[in-house]
C-alpha cells in the first residue's frame, strides 16, 4: 500500500468516524428522552425559568 492510498483511507475512516458521532442514538423507551438533556440553550433556559420560580416561592 503506498502512502496516498494510505492517506486516502485515513481521511475516510476520519471522516466517517465524525458522521457516527454525530448522529443522534436511538431511545427505546420515552423516560430516556425525558432525562436525556436536549443542548446547552434549552437547559440554560430550563434553569432560568426554575431560579425565577424558586426566587417567587418561600421556603
Amino acid at each position: 500500500m503506498n502512502e496516498k492510498q494510505l492517506q486516502a483511507l485515513a481521511r475516510k475512516n476520519a471522516a466517517k468516524a465524525t458522521r457516527d458521532m454525530n448522529k443522534p442514538r436511538p431511545s427505546y423507551d420515552a423516560t430516556l428522552d425525558a432525562t436525556r438533556g436536549g443542548g446547552e440553550e434549552s437547559s440554560a433556559l430550563e434553569a432560568q425559568r426554575m431560579f425565577k420560580e424558586m426566587k417567587r416561592r418561600e421556603f
